[in-house]
């Protein structure tokens, strides 16, 4: 056991196995004490029975028994990192903090504040790649340059994951290095921090093999248990992104490309943090939208008079879910038919999604809006009717969540598709025109 003391600080990484930073920490010899903090900055803009929060403070509490179990413990605590970080690293007079990275804007802007602090305090802040499989500039084009298309990224990924051996980090094996304490913590209750407790349905770690196998063939329709559900466990890393793609071998291509796509959202927020609130593609912003806030609201609580968009946001906000397909054809109408900011759909999925990740829900928005880096292109505008047809043929997706559906009481279309369309086109050609 090395005579030197780190922290190894959690963030969206919820469990102890295949974590690289942890590991890295643990390797090192020295006795590592966990932390994780709830950070101010992020909870202070949110609901107080944001359903996240009791599913990040459940499984808070389940990694923390698991420390327990290992006769060492999770220390929590609720405030701004950037202050706490360094007291606790001084309080225990830690020579290295480690972490894993994150590549949104708050984050990389929050670790260079807390990597300067621990600068002057004479400790080392080191991060560890653990969210996904490559990051920043390790899949670029042969110029040094980010891809801005997906097809020739998944490319250059798939090669390069081909040629390197499979990681993985058995943390496990090194848990004598955790520090050991007599005194348990007591988790920090919900309440203390302005929460209430909210749980929704959780989706399982493990997916059904059929689910996996099948994918490419039953993803598109919603009706059906046709995807993996995966996304909140992966944007909290309760599960290993290695561990399932070191299983590649028994997944769908599909489902591989999927998680690719992660990647590139990941690498895209990264290189192009503007995109982040700005249209990736500048000219775009200098697209008139519609400030009808009444249509906005139609369309946020499922009542536009297209059974697709409408059984797509009522699942939304029922469960904190919404189908891929149906995300896609959601995310159309409000840019393409409504001519609604897409700033504003983007936000209302931020405050409803579970599985809510900043850097693909963006890319997904504006891949819709036509202003993102590989999107579809303005003139494509997805019609909601032939959507439904062809995903839902038998209303059974609609019918579950829209009982009223087929009766006097389900409201009449709030737009004409053929003129919503022809105006997106005018709209869309008069903005990019002004470049």
């Amino acid at each position: 056991m090395g005579s030197e003391t780190s922290l190894f600080w959690h963030r969206r990484d919820l469990r102890i196995e295949d974590n690289c930073g942890l590991y890295k920490s643990l390797k090192n010899g020295d006795q590592v004490i966990p932390v994780f903090i709830f950070d101010e900055n992020i909870l202070s803009k949110l609901d107080k029975e944001d359903a996240r929060i009791s599913f990040i403070h459940d499984e808070i509490q389940r990694v923390k028994k698991q420390y327990q179990h290992y006769g060492s413990d999770l220390l929590v605590y609720s405030g701004d990192p950037i202050k706490l970080i360094p007291e606790i690293a001084k309080k225990f007079a830690c020579t290295r903090v480690y972490t894993n990275r994150d590549y949104e804007p708050y984050a990389l802007e929050r670790d260079k504040k807390i990597f300067e602090i621990l600068n002057d305090q004479n400790i080392n802040f080191i991060g560890s790649k653990d969210h996904v499989i490559f990051e920043k500039s390790e899949v670029v084009k042969n110029d040094g340059t980010p891809y801005l298309v997906f097809t020739p990224y998944s490319k250059k990924w798939k090669m390069l994951f081909s040629d390197q051996p499979k990681q993985e980090y058995n943390t496990l094996g090194l848990i004598k290095n955790l520090i050991q304490v007599k005194e348990k913590q007591n988790l920090i209750e919900l309440k203390n921090m302005g929460f209430e407790y909210a749980p929704k349905t959780i989706p399982q770690k493990e997916v059904e093999k059929k689910i996996i196998k099948s994918y490419q063939n039953s993803r598109d329709f919603p009706s059906r248990n046709g995807t993996s559900r995966l996304g909140i466990h992966l944007r909290f890393g309760t599960i290993s992104i290695r561990e399932l793609v070191n299983n590649s071998e028994n997944l769908s291509e599909t489902f591989i490309n999927e998680l690719i796509w992660r990647d590139f959202y990941q690498m895209i927020i990264f290189h192009f943090p503007h995109s982040s609130e700005n249209s990736f593609r500048k000219e775009y912003d200098l697209i008139e939208w519609e400030k009808n806030m009444g249509h906005f609201q139609l369309w946020c609580s499922g009542k536009t008079g297209y059974p697709i968009v409408d059984a797509g946001m009522r699942e939304l906000n029922h469960t904190g879910y919404m189908h891929n397909r149906v995300r896609m054809i959601v995310a159309s109408f409000l840019t393409k038919h409504l001519l609604i900011d897409w700033r504003l759909g983007e936000a209302y999925f931020a405050s409803k999604l579970l599985d809510y990740e900043l850097a693909s829900n963006i890319g997904g928005w504006q891949w819709a809006a036509g202003s993102g880096c590989d999107a579809a292109p303005y003139f494509r505008i997805f019609n909601p009717t032939t959507q439904q047809q062809k995903f839902d043929s038998e209303f059974k997706y609609i019918k579950k969540w829209i009982p009223e559906f087929d009766t006097t009481n389900y409201p009449e279309p709030i737009i004409d598709h053929k003129f919503a369309r022809e105006r997106a086109l005018n709209r869309f050609k008069i903005g990019l025109k002004k470049i």
